[in-house]
């Protein structure tokens, strides 16, 4: 029998500053597994915010979901990360890609060989993690962590995902993610070995299943966009999606007009054990971590309301 899913959820990106604590601590009292945090461009440092959750908190496992890797020199990378781990051993989960190329771009960091820079990457960061002198350097031993901690690649396209199951412990896959989706993206990565596989959903929970379902919808605005192709190619109403998409002039009308089954199908969102059962199918489809992405105005009330689900 398939285990079910660590349960995790997001800090979102956009939470008061004043909040970001009182957040990771309710995760953990609430007994989520895990919690996983954001760095977009604009808003905050991934490797910051997980420093401050791993020491405001004792038992929640963080992750940090993703840092792009031409941002960031590897070496310089290593250091932090391993200085993550050294003060908050086994702690800390490390997502990696090849960030948004629109953003990247924006910074002047977009590689000429993307998919080559981020399998070299990986490979180098695990190398120096664990000691090891890449191009004359290395870490002191002093600073080489006990343990390499996980390294996964936050990544969606056929030939990255293939990627992820050569050079990563684990794949981040964006949301929305179905059984559907999941099926297919692990067998894209074709893991050699033990491989996790983490889920992003938007989510949300309440005894009115159709409640929920409403506060989720907006959250899927971006899945129409072109970039979200690979999720929606897998389900059994991608052509209809699909033409809905390019009917409608806006995100807000897609979403608007979506059917609620849809809706239902795309987020984990329903009663308490409509969300549960979905939670166990993404486990039986080979996810590892379910995560949610609170939906709603209200992110500690959104907590509250997910965390019936465990």
């Amino acid at each position: 029998m398939t285990a079910r899913p660590q349960i995790g959820v997001v800090l979102p990106r956009d939470l008061p500053s004043s909040l970001v604590l009182p957040y990771a601590r309710e995760a953990e009292r609430l007994g989520f597994d895990e919690l996983w945090v954001v760095e977009d461009l604009g808003f905050r440092g991934g490797l910051v915010q997980a420093a401050a959750v791993l020491g405001a908190t004792e038992r929640l496992r963080v992750g940090i979901g993703i840092l792009p890797a031409a941002v960031r020199n590897p070496a310089f990378a290593a250091m932090e990360i391993a200085t993550l781990e050294q003060l908050h051993p086994g702690r800390t989960d490390v997502g990696i890609g090849h960030g948004m190329p629109g953003w990247m771009r924006q910074a002047g960091c977009w590689p000429d060989r993307p998919l080559a820079f981020l399998s070299e990457y990986v490979t180098t960061l695990r190398a120096l993690l664990g000691g090891t002198e890449v191009a004359g350097l290395r870490l002191d031993p002093s600073a080489v962590p006990d343990v390499v901690p996980p390294l996964l690649l936050g990544v969606r396209g056929p030939r990255s995902l293939a990627a992820s199951g050569q050079v990563a412990d684990g794949t981040v896959l964006a949301e929305p993610v179905t059984p559907e989706y999941a099926t297919a993206a692990r067998g894209a990565i074709a893991p050699r070995g033990e491989h996790r596989l983490v889920a992003y959903n938007i989510g949300a929970v309440d005894d009115d299943g159709h409640a929920a379902l409403r506060t989720a919808r907006p959250g899927l605005a971006w899945v129409g966009e072109p970039d979200w192709a690979p999720h929606v190619t897998p389900l059994d109403f991608a052509d209809e999606f699909t033409a809905l998409r390019e009917r409608c002039g806006s995100r807000e009308e897609f979403t608007e007009r979506m059917p609620d089954d849809w809706v239902g199908r795309l987020a984990l969102a329903g009663t308490p054990a409509e969300v549960r059962a979905k939670i166990d199918e993404l486990g039986r489809a080979g996810v590892t971590s379910s995560v949610f992405i609170p939906a709603g105005p209200d992110p500690l009330a959104a907590l509250a309301a997910l965390a019936r689900v465990l």
